[in-house]
């Protein structure tokens, strides 16, 4: 089975990557701007029939997108996001129509749910801000494609080499200089109060794997999530206590943004459950405690973006 990634240097797509590999009989191609891919393109730039050649070279039975960008002004958001899945199916369909596609979606295309509910694929989108509005729009160009494709709705993932564009990411590096100049210094945060489902990426990865191994047609959307709401705090107290910080964690309680308008967010997950075999093997203290044992150098943190 010929598999071809595309944004495989990211942090999801590294992840993604290692569980591909260790398919039986699996080939694995990675495409994107990382100068060590097997083929080299841009979604947000390399134009249709280009792409459409690289895919006919490349010959997959499955494409794996993982390209994305989660930080920029609504132009690069648009240009990764929204222009580089729809280039992509375009592309697909025709030079390898046959080809199974599994896109990553997000989350934060629902925008604001139901305090204490679980959310459903059926649920209505009204992203709150330019990348949930850029990521729905992605996740409907390869929904309407035609083509045999999935969109995996990915929650928060935790895990090794998390960017510093999110908090996991961001905090473990706060956590990683301030311990290594005093454990009993400040260290300042946003707003906490929210409650988010965080997964973590081997979860995100094992998901991939039974999603491009599946036999028959996928339900056009799946959740991937670990179906449960747990306050970021308890991210934020999961970290301070890897790291053995003793200072104080200085929370601002004025902040706006995606926390303020989503305070709540858990992904119902049985239909992945059904579709896939899939479940969660992983709980919020087995991330945070990945993510803090890998090296302090991480690995390289970039955009998803292929």
């Amino acid at each position: 089975m010929r598999v071809l990634v595309l944004g495989a240097s990211g942090y999801l797509g590294g992840h993604i990557t290692g569980g591909l590999r260790a398919l039986p009989g699996a080939r694995l191609l990675t495409a994107g701007r990382d100068p060590h891919a097997d083929l080299r393109c841009d979604l947000a730039t390399t134009p249709v029939r280009a792409l459409a050649e690289l895919l006919a070279r490349a010959a997959p039975d499955a494409v794996v997108n993982c390209a994305g960008a989660v930080g920029g002004d609504p132009l690069a958001l648009a240009e990764v996001n929204a222009r580089g899945p729809a280039a992509l199916c375009a592309a697909l369909g025709e030079a390898a129509p046959a080809a199974r596609l599994v896109h990553l979606g997000s989350a934060a295309e629902y925008g604001p749910t139901a305090h204490g509910k679980r959310t459903g694929e059926a649920a209505p989108a009204a992203p709150v801000a330019p990348y949930g509005a850029t990521k729905l729009a992605g996740t409907l160009a390869v929904t309407a494609s035609g083509l045999d494709a999935v969109v995996l709705r990915v929650t928060n993932p935790v895990g090794p080499g998390a960017p510093r564009a999110g908090l996991p990411g961001r905090l473990t590096a706060e956590l990683r200089r301030a311990t290594a100049r005093s454990p009993h210094g400040t260290i300042q945060v946003g707003d906490l109060s929210a409650h988010r489902d965080f997964v973590d990426v081997r979860d995100v990865a094992r998901a991939v794997a039974l999603a491009v191994t599946a036999a028959g047609p996928l339900p056009p959307l799946l959740n991937v999530g670990s179906g449960r709401a747990v306050p970021v705090r308890d991210l934020v107290a999961g970290l301070v206590r890897a790291a053995r910080f003793q200072g104080r964690i200085e929370e601002s309680l004025t902040g706006v943004g995606r926390s303020t308008a989503v305070s709540w967010q858990c992904a119902d997950v049985t239909a992945a459950a059904r579709a896939l075999g899939w479940a969660p093997e992983h709980g919020l203290a087995d991330a945070v405690g990945a993510l803090w044992a890998a090296d302090g150098a991480g690995r390289p943190v970039t955009a998803d973006r292929a």
